[in-house]
């Protein structure tokens, strides 16, 4: 993707309609689907969620449908460990694993809207440790370059030391060794080691840590009343899931692992579905005291092209352009874009996404590694827009 992609004209634009669409709502969501329209499409996507959750012998999870402000549908299915009796809630904790990236570019977007920092800043002012093998090219690398995958770095750098547990500062320095595989802003690859950096910045721009940051003002004031951060606070939960792989007996219960936790920004965030319902209402925008429309204008814009994600078996029909902006995902859809991201780590998986255009979400909560999410997802959004139907095809794969 060109830089002149995102530059000031269409970002401006962007935030000038996202105002618009803040003082003039009504006209804006004038296209959203009649509330018996959307029941009715609740009522398929829940027999859909069952009769996979059945036909692949997931243990537990959740889903929650959002309309504007409104609650549409929310309900659970299973129990939190196979072969117990404590069934899955509206209260039950997962592991929101790479939807934790949401969290962490909305709050960064909040600060850098509130002047503590600038997307421009070079991420070695506030992390000085942080060098590439040709001298110089760290200092190219932008505070939105972390967020919007765009380092130039080859997908998932040194993924494999946290896999074992090893914390950033053990693995920061094996930069050192490497060079980007083009320059920062210039192409897309997926991150986790560099993305959670956003937390040194953070914490060195405000002097309140991540953590502390995301309590105050975001899940206090949302009333996320389950959410937390990190691997203490989900052992903490009386009311947690438990993660489940598959094996050669079917799913089976397994340790509760630190890992993917130490990249905190990236995969860090605990959540039940209640908080889900309320962090989709703040994305589109019906808690503009939390965020603002210029917020999430700023989020939604696109940084970097993902071309790739247009082969996606469950997206290559549908999409016309798929790019990353803030921690979020964007999938143009016919008319529509559609911000969405995924999250998978040993056990748990999640999704969220909603339809920009329509003010309708949904976000769906799993304690086992099973890929039916993503065409679970997929089918819920492709009926919104009015693309079709998914839901005979991929439930016969």
């Amino acid at each position: 993707m060109k830089a002149s992609f995102f530059l000031y004209p269409l970002a401006l634009w962007r935030r000038h309609t996202a105002l618009l669409c803040a003082l003039m709502l009504t006209v804006c969501t004038a296209s959203v689907p009649a509330r018996a329209d959307l029941q009715n499409s609740a009522a398929e996507f829940d027999r859909y969620f069952r009769q996979l959750m059945k036909a692949k012998s997931i243990p537990g999870g959740a889903y929650v449908i959002v309309q504007g402000d409104q609650v549409v549908a929310m309900d659970t299915y299973g129990v939190r460990i196979k072969g117990k009796r404590g069934k899955v809630d509206r209260h039950t904790v997962f592991r929101l694993a790479s939807v934790s990236k949401t969290f962490a570019g909305s709050m960064a977007a909040v600060l850098e809207h509130e002047k503590k920092f600038s997307w421009a800043d070079r991420v070695v002012s506030f992390v000085p440790e942080l060098s590439f093998k040709t001298p110089g090219l760290s200092r190219q690398l932008q505070i939105q370059h972390l967020l919007s995958h765009s380092s130039g770095l080859t997908p998932n750098a040194y993924d494999n030391y946290l896999e074992d547990n090893k914390p950033l500062s053990k693995i920061l320095p094996k930069f050192a060794n490497i060079d980007p595989r083009c320059k920062p802003g210039k192409c897309y690859g997926y991150q986790n080691v560099l993305f959670s950096l956003i937390e040194d910045v953070i914490y060195k721009a405000t002097g309140i840590t991540y953590e502390r940051q995301l309590k105050d003002r975001f899940f206090t004031p949302l009333k996320m009343d389950d959410a937390s951060l990190g691997w203490e606070s989900f052992m903490a939960s009386d009311n947690r899931a438990a993660p489940h792989i598959q094996t050669g007996r079917g799913w089976a219960a397994v340790k509760v692992e630190k890992e993917y936790y130490l990249a905190a920004p990236a995969a860090g965030i605990n959540a039940s579905i209640s908080d889900m319902a309320q962090w989709l209402k703040a994305q589109m925008g019906y808690f503009p005291k939390v965020l603002s429309p210029e917020v999430i204008a700023d989020i939604t814009t696109e940084r970097v092209e993902t071309r790739r994600h247009m082969r996606h078996r469950i997206w290559r029909d549908y999409l016309s352009h798929a790019g990353y902006g803030l921690g979020w995902r964007l999938y143009t859809m016919g008319d529509d874009r559609i911000i969405y991201h995924g999250g998978w780590v040993a056990g748990f998986r999640a999704a969220v996404a909603y339809s920009e255009k329509q003010k309708i979400g949904i976000a769906i909560l799993m304690n086992a590694e099973s890929r039916v999410i993503a065409d679970l997802t997929a089918n819920f959004v492709v009926d919104i827009t009015g693309n079709g139907k998914l839901a005979t095809a991929m439930a016969n794969k």
